[in-house]
This record gives structure tokens, C-alpha cells and sequence, in this order.
């Protein structure tokens, strides 16, 4: 079996801490569990990322960038509301099928509400920076339409917190959230 490079050993740390971070948060994860989940030693894990903020900012743009790619695949080539439906089921799928990526985008928002609350800005602009490519990759499709992208990313929020709340998708409060527009 070949050795891993740098790089490929790096992504493997960023997948782990995504994991680890959605499960436990930024303050509930220990930088010894990403290590062990990657079969790493933490002084390896620290050649590969100057500290813990590092992993979490790695995996928290990792987690934003893999949505908005997926968004932004679904919506190619399509406006309005042919984008809003394609968008809509694409988003569903993905935190469906990886529970982990809602997770870890919740925790992120969590943890740039507290760091910055200590002091610690470098959190708050990474994800607004991120936010700002997925409203950008949104608001074409969209129509150009600032009340149309707000909307869609509102109801993105509602998903969100039907989800990590663990309604079942058949559950009355999900009427109208899919792309077909009833509960399933």
C-alpha cells in the first residue's frame, strides 16, 4: 500500500474533523479524537494544521463549499422556478444522504456566534465570506432576484431546523417544503 502525501493526509483531517466537529462543535471536540479518527499522532496532525481553529475553519469551508457545489450543480442552466425546484430536492438529498453536513454547517454557525462573542473574528469571516459565494451562486439562477435568493435561503433555514429537530419527512410541518410541494 503506497503512503499517503501531505495533502492527501491533510483532506483526510478535514473529513475526520467534519465528523468530529458536527458530533461535539468546535469547543466539545478534541483535536486527540480528529487524530485518532484519522490514525494520525496529534503532533502530526499539528505539522499538517497550526491549531485546532485551523481544522475547524478547514472543515467548516470544506462543509459551505461541498453545498454550495452541489447547489450550484443543480441549478446550471436553469431560472426561476425550475432552479427553486432543482436546488430545493438537490439540498434535500445531500442532508439526507450526509446528515453530517447539516450538522457541522449548524455547529459552524454556533461556533462564529461565540468566538466572535470572545474575541475571536477570523471565524465570523470565513463563513460570512462563504455565505456571500453561496448567495452569489444562488442569486443568478434565481433571477437576479434579491426577495427570490432571500426566500430560498430561508426556507433553507427552516429545513435545517425541521432536520436537526428530527422530523420525519412525512411529518405535517414539512407540507410545502418539498420541491413538489407536499409532505411525503
Amino acid at each position: 500500500m503506497a503512503r499517503m502525501s501531505a495533502e492527501e493526509r491533510r483532506e483526510s483531517v478535514i473529513l475526520a474533523a467534519m465528523r468530529e466537529f458536527a458530533r461535539g462543535g468546535y469547543y466539545g471536540t478534541s483535536t486527540e479524537a480528529i487524530a485518532g479518527r484519522v490514525g494520525v499522532s496529534q503532533p502530526y496532525l499539528f505539522r499538517l494544521f497550526p491549531n485546532k481553529q485551523a481544522i475547524f475553519l478547514a472543515a467548516a469551508a470544506r462543509c459551505m463549499e461541498d453545498i454550495r457545489l452541489v447547489l450550484d450543480e443543480a441549478g446550471k442552466g436553469l431560472q426561476g422556478e425550475d432552479a427553486v425546484q432543482a436546488m430545493s430536492a438537490a439540498y434535500m438529498n445531500l442532508i439526507a444522504e450526509h446528515p453530517d453536513k447539516l450538522q457541522m454547517l449548524l455547529q459552524t454557525y454556533v461556533t462564529v456566534a461565540a468566538a466572535e462573542a470572545a474575541g475571536e473574528p477570523e471565524f465570523g469571516e470565513m463563513v460570512r465570506a462563504a455565505w456571500m459565494e453561496l448567495w452569489d451562486t444562488l442569486h443568478v439562477p434565481l433571477g437576479g432576484d434579491v426577495k427570490e435568493t432571500t426566500s430560498f435561503l430561508a426556507y433553507g433555514m427552516l429545513i435545517n431546523t425541521l432536520s436537526a429537530m428530527g422530523f420525519p419527512p412525512e411529518h405535517r410541518v414539512w407540507e410545502g417544503l418539498y420541491p413538489d410541494g407536499r409532505a411525503q
